[in-house]
Parts: structure tokens; C-alpha cells; sequence
């Protein structure tokens, strides 16, 4: 990936060596709401605080912010931005700078407020400059009506949920939420972060006026209304991620890990410095209560995760709530500290999804109530007063975002009580609350993930990668799944029409080819063993897992589309290369995970294989191209107890073998390399490393691709071998902050 710093040496409109520069107007600043682009110091200041943004895509802001509510063609950026010698994977690298731009603005490209992009043509600024008038842009309210469900993301490509591309864990049915009104409050921006160096967690004091959060450079404390920074500290070593400030306004918990492979422990830290005192081995979200006396926090993986309830100095440590199943998310205590409100989500396997429902604990009796279920829950809380604050996923087409939303608590029902307010309306998808004492000021973490295809060249017999080039150039969703027979195009799923669907495109291509459209959703599409037909799952929009999934076929060479089979719970399918014929679907039943063979013609087959555990979801697989074995793996991120095994099974004599990874911590997803000698094995570790592997049959495994600034998912290798489809995610994270709410 380019460098964007030294990506060219031109400068643009009179920014030289020694020059300040002036706006085509004649003017040295330019503003645009709270912000303005100080263009003879190249700073952008948002309420007079500097705002971290690179050379280029200051560069990008002013071309944009001199010609408002015009099209700024992507051609004249390249232009102006890199000379005709310069050597550069330009795509790439004006889609990085744009989005460097849109983090300092705190922007999306699915809700843009000040920089639109025109597609296939270039982009638009839509606010006011200077006073002049701005583009409309509709904002979309928030609607009682039924969710869109898009938990079967985590169905169909379950290893989205394992490396965190910003899949919600509580995804499941619709029920019936309150009446809903739309009254956004200013929102403030609390730290600046680029892509590079996303905040990783944040607490907010308990007078409001500090902000403790961590990112991949330490750990920090800022004042807000100054913005005065400095690092927290810490011993050497010793890496902390805020979780909440004690009542005393001068320790904070933190979680931290030990290493790699282990789990996170539950610390408390003081601001000023010294030895930080360990309170519980294993411990996260966690959250003290208002005299100070005890502390609730979460434990456990998917598997079993558990409430626990323990005396500040951690002593008389005990677990409260949780059962076989259970999902829980942001325990937040109540302002008398008698109750304990908190997100539960109950996996049904008939549905293949979670139910989330906002759960109230009273801690003298451990009795519980349901407060609220609804289908679109985000994973925080924060209790202030009589209001209980939530995160609520956003419809399409805005269904990567979620905003935070406010409910009254009535106290003799302990029920919603009247309508609830929504509090925020920006873009990305809310992970943390964390509120002021008295209520007043609430602030959250927000995240954009992008994920994206990069294809890259294989070499030194499997052992190294060129460096991956990016293959989408939009800004949505894309997963790659399959090559063309040729091994010259890649086949994979995008919500770039707002739904998602199936696309075919060679490198060098700046734009796909539509494989498969209409109004349904399409995924996980793979070659038929001849390479002649693709077979994908389709599900209708709204899909809940009480329905059938329907497999289907179509030509490569363009069709319509026919149904091969229909079945609830299918969540994989995959076929080997001819000579074999052989093709497989994975259906998950309760406790059991099952392989069924299928005839792309003429449908379903029968059972050859099953695997029983209590969360059958947590399995990634893959088939061998000759068809003869079965590579199976747990993922880690899902069942923590879980060892780093790949079970490779014979398709021919049912016999069993397992390959250990050495100095791994666990497999995220798996695939066949296109010979069958090795596997290609994608895994992360607790402290930040994200890596490719090629595992070979005797275990030894080979690190080829290794990042601690992007996720990496999968790897899709070419027929030929020579090439590898990843997919691999960006985004940022930054802290805002709302108040007087």
C-alpha cells in the first residue's frame, strides 16, 4: 500500500516551499460550519482546535471547499495531486486520502454531510461556505416500522462476526418497539484519531470534565473544554484500556493482557501514577457502582458468558446472571444502586440469530425483568437518572450506522415510559457509553469499518505475498468469495446497490460486472465443479431464520437464475474441482453442526458428515479442491477455551487427524490453497496482530501477511494458484460527545 506521504511532491493552488496560499476568492481561511481550513498554515481547526489531517487530503478538502455543491472529477484530483511521472496504485490511494478527509470530518460516504461521492465520477462538497448556500440533503428519521434483519451476515460469512468488521452481536427477530420521536442534540467531536491509530476504548469522569481513552499509542487522559492531552501513567509494558472512573474521580479500571493468547484482566489504575492493582484475573466491561462499593462486570466467551459481582477491592468475587447461551453487553448500574440494567441476547438455532432485549437485575434479590426487546439493539448503555440510554441500528440504507436513543424509566413498573428521544444522528456504528454523573454529558465511542477486496501475487512457493492491491474501489461492503475458472476475475458479494449482491472483476477493472441483482440478497457464490454455474444462498430482504434459505444456480456466462434446494439454517456451501463432483452445504441444528452433499442440479444429497457443540455457529470450514478432506476449525473469538486445531477429515474413510498450530492463538477463518498441499488461515491475537498464514499438512505454519492497522479476513486462492482474493478492513474510531441532554 502507498505511503500517502510520499506519495508525490506536488502541491496544489500556491501551497510551495515557503508561500502561504489564499482561497480562489482571495480569502485565507475558509469555513464551513465548525470548521475551518486555515490555508496559509494547510490546518484545519474545528472550534479553534487544530484537527490532525494529512497533506493530501487537506489538499482534497480545499479543491472541494472552493467549488461547493459541484463535482469535483476524480481525474482533476489525480491531477492536481500527483504528477504524470509519479508511480502511484492511484485508486488506492485518493480512496484512503478521501476517507482521511472524512474522519477528520467525522463523514461517511453512506451519510454524507460535507462530502458526497458522485459515482464513478468524482466527489461534491454539500455544506456552506463562507455563507454561502448550501446542497440539501434529506436526512432520514427514524421509523417505527419493522427492521430490515441483517443478522444473516453472521450466518452466511460467520467469520465476519469472528474479526470484528463491525457485525452487531445482537442481531435477531423483530418485535414491537416504543413510539419513536427524532430530536438530535449537538454532538461534539472529543478526539481526532486518523484510520491509522483508532481510539480503542474511552471513559468519561465522573464531573465530566475528563476524558480517559486508549489507542494503539497508549493510553491517555484529556480535558475536554481545554483538550489539554497527556499520557496516563503506566509502567513499561503495561498496555491499558480504559472500561469506567471510580466514583473518586481519580482511578480508573482498565482492562489489559497479559499476552497474545490470554485472556483480559480486570485493573484499577490511578490517575496520577503508580503500581496498578490487579482486581480479577479475567474481566471486561465493567462497570462501579454509585457509593463506590461494588463492581459488576462480564465474563466468559459465547460459549457461557457470565454476570459477575465483586467488591471493589475485588474481593468476594460472584457471578450473578448467566447461563448456557447467554450473550450479555454493558452492565450499567442504576443512580440509587439497587438495580443493574444490562443487554442479554439468547441464541435460537432454529432461527440462526440472537433475540436482544434490555434486561433490569435487582442485586438484593438477583430477581430480573425485560425492559425492552427490539431487534436492532447496539451493544451499549448507560443509566442517567430515570432515562435509560441505548444504541439503535440505523434501516437501510443506512444499516451500517447506529445512533444512541433515550427512554424514561417509569419507577413504579419499571417500563418504558412514554416515547423514546433519539440523542445522536451522525454516521458510524456506536460501541461505547460512557456518562458524566449528573447526567449531562454522554459520551461514545464511534467505529466505520470498511471491508474490501485486495488481490495479491504468491510467491516463494506460498511462503511470501506481494503487497495486496486494493480490487474494490467503493465505499461499501465487499467480500470475495470465488475466481472465474480462468483465474483472471474475482467473484464476490457488495452492498454497494444497498443490497447485497454478486459481482464479477479482474484486476485492473474500476468497475465489476453484475453477476446476480434484484430485490433479494445474494450471497456466498462458488464455482460448481466444472466451473460452468455459480451457486450462491439468496434470502429476501427482512429475512429472519425462521425462513428457508434458498441455494441456487446460474451460468457464469450470464441467466436467469434456478433453485437448486431450500432448507432453514443453511450458513456455507462449497464444491471441489473436477474430476470430483462433489459439493457441500452446512446447516446448523441445535447443538449439531451438519454436512450435507448437493447435486447443483439436481439438489440435495445426504449427510456426510456432523459435528455436535453447544454453538454448532462457531465453526469455519473448507473443502478440499480434489474433495477428498474436510478442513474444519473453532473459532477463538467465539469460545475462548477453545485450542488452535484445524480437524482435517477424510471424505473417503471418515478417519480424522489434527494439525496444532504452534505459537498461534487461534484460526479466525480457513481455506484450501489451490493445490490441496496446504491451507491459507487467517487469526488475530489479544494484543493487536492480524495475520495470513499458509499452514501446511504437518502444522508448520508460515506467517505471509501480517497487520496490526487493518483487519485481515480470508483468503481466496486463484484456480492457478498464483494469486490470493483477501478480504481486508479499514476504518477509524473517535470519541465524541454529546451534552445538556
Amino acid at each position: 500500500m502507498t505511503d500517502l506521504k510520499n506519495a508525490g511532491s506536488a502541491k496544489f493552488r500556491g501551497f510551495e516551499e515557503g508561500k502561504g496560499a489564499v482561497a480562489s476568492n482571495g480569502t485565507p481561511t475558509i469555513q464551513f460550519g465548525v470548521f475551518e481550513a486555515d490555508l496559509r498554515a494547510g490546518e484545519l481547526r474545528r472550534n479553534g482546535a487544530k484537527v490532525r489531517l494529512q497533506e493530501q487530503p487537506f489538499q482534497i478538502l480545499v479543491m472541494l471547499v472552493e467549488r461547493p455543491g459541484e463535482i469535483v472529477t476524480r481525474e482533476e484530483l489525480r491531477t492536481h495531486l500527483w504528477p504524470a511521472d509519479t508511480f502511484v496504485d492511484f485508486d488506492h490511494s485518493l480512496n484512503a486520502a478521501v476517507r482521511r478527509l472524512r474522519d477528520a470530518l467525522g463523514d461517511t460516504a453512506e451519510n454524507p454531510r460535507f462530502v458526497e461521492t458522485v459515482a464513478r465520477r468524482g466527489y461534491r462538497f454539500l455544506a456552506p461556505v463562507n455563507g454561502t448556500a448550501p446542497a440539501v440533503v434529506s436526512e432520514i428519521a427514524v421509523s417505527p416500522t419493522k427492521p430490515t434483519h441483517k443478522g444473516w451476515i453472521a450466518a452466511a460469512a460467520a467469520t465476519l462476526l469472528l474479526i470484528g468488521l463491525g457485525v452487531g452481536l445482537f442481531v435477531g427477530r423483530r418485535t414491537s418497539p416504543p413510539l419513536l420521536t427524532s430530536t438530535p442534540f449537538a454532538e461534539r467531536r472529543l478526539t481526532a484519531n486518523p484510520s491509522e491509530d483508532p481510539v480503542s476504548s474511552a471513559a468519561l469522569s465522573p464531573d465530566g470534565k475528563y476524558l480517559a481513552f486508549s489507542d494503539d499509542t497508549g493510553s491517555y487522559l484529556r480535558q475536554i473544554d481545554t483538550g489539554e492531552t497527556h499520557p496516563l501513567t503506566l509502567p513499561a509494558g503495561f498496555k491499558a484500556m480504559p472500561v469506567c472512573w471510580l466514583p473518586d474521580g481519580s482511578h480508573i479500571l482498565v482492562t489489559s493482557v497479559a499476552g497474545p493468547a490470554q485472556r483480559a484482566g480486570l485493573w484499577q489504575v490511578s490517575t496520577v501514577g503508580g503500581s496498578p492493582r490487579k482486581l480479577s484475573d479475567e474481566g471486561r466491561e465493567a462497570a462501579v457502582s454509585p457509593d463506590g462499593s461494588q463492581i459488576v462486570f462480564l465474563k466468559g466467551a459465547a460459549k457461557s458468558q457470565e454476570l459477575w459481582l465483586m467488591r471493589a477491592d475485588g474481593d468476594q468475587s460472584r457471578k450473578i446472571a448467566g447461563e448456557l447461551g447467554d450473550l450479555f453487553r454493558s452492565p450499567v448500574w442504576s443512580a440509587d444502586g439497587k438495580q443493574i440494567a444490562f443487554l442479554r441476547g439468547v441464541y435460537h438455532h432454529e432461527e440462526y440469530g440472537v433475540e436482544p432485549q434490555i434486561e433490569i437485575l435487582d442485586v438484593a434479590s438477583l430477581e430480573r425483568r425485560v425492559f425492552m426487546s427490539r431487534a436492532r439493539f447496539g451493544p451499549a448503555l448507560a443509566w442517567t437518572n430515570d432515562h435509560l440510554v441505548y444504541v439503535l441500528d440505523e434501516l437501510p440504507p443506512n444499516q451500517n450506522d447506529s445512533n444512541v436513543w433515550s427512554v424514561r424509566i417509569d419507577p413504579h413498573t419499571g417500563k418504558p415510559l412514554g416515547t423514546a428521544t433519539r440523542l445522536t444522528s451522525g454516521p458510524g456504528k456506536v460501541q461505547y457509553l460512557s456518562r458524566a454523573a449528573d447526567g449531562k454529558r454522554l459520551a461514545y465511542v464511534k467505529q466505520s469499518w470498511q471491508p474490501d477486496v485486495y488481490v495479491a501475487r504468491v510467491e516463494g512457493k506460498g511462503t511470501k505475498l506481494q503487497t495486496p492491491r486494493l480490487l474494490t474501489l467503493d465505499e461499501r461492503q465487499d467480500l470475495p468469495w470465488a475466481w472465474t475458472p480462468d483465474s483472471k476475475q474475482v467473484i464476490f458479494g457488495s452492498d454497494r446497490d444497498g443490497t447485497f449482491h454478486l459481482f464479477r472483476q479482474a484486476p485492473g477493472q474500476t468497475t465489476p460486472e453484475l453477476l446476480v441483482g434484484g430485490a433479494e440478497e445474494s450471497m456466498v457464490p462458488r464455482l460448481t465443479p466444472d466451473g460452468k454455474q455459480v451457486v450462491y444462498l439468496q434470502f429476501r430482504p427482512g429475512f429472519e431464520w425462521a425462513e428457508a434459505v434458498r441455494l441456487l444456480r446460474v451460468p457464469l456466462s450470464g441467466g436467469p437464475p434456478e433453485l437448486v434446494l431450500e432448507g432453514r439454517g443453511l450458513t456455507n456451501l462449497q464444491c471441489a474441482r473436477l474430476p470430483s463432483t462433489l459439493c457441500l452445504y452446512s446447516r446448523v441444528d441445535e447443538k449439531r453442526l451438519v454436512f450435507f452433499s448437493f447435486d447443483p442440479l439436481r439438489g440435495k444429497g445426504q449427510e456426510v458428515a456432523h459435528i455436535d457443540d453447544d454453538i454448532p455457529y462457531a465453526y469455519n470450514w473448507s473443502l478440499a479442491p480434489d474433495g477428498s478432506t474436510l478442513a474444519i476449525a473453532k473459532a477463538k473469538k467465539i469460545d475462548l477455551s477453545v485450542t488452535p486445531d484445524i480437524r482435517l477429515l477424510s471424505l473417503t474413510d471418515h478417519t480424522e487427524r489434527t494439525i496444532r498450530l504452534k505459537e498461534w492463538p487461534g484460526v479466525s477463518s480457513l481455506d484450501w490453497a489451490a493445490d490441496g498441499k496446504s491451507l491459507w488461515v487467517s487469526t488475530s491475537t489479544n494484543t493487536g496482530t492480524n495475520a495470513l498464514l499458509n499452514v501446511d499438512l504437518l502444522g508448520r505454519a508460515r506467517p505471509v501477511w501480517e497487520q496490526t492497522k487493518m483487519v485481515v479476513g480470508w483468503a481466496i486462492p486463484s484456480p492457478d494458484g498464483r494469486y490470493l482474493a483477501l478480504l481486508q478492513a479499514s476504518g477509524d474510531s473517535n470519541v465524541w460527545m454529546v451534552e445538556n441532554f
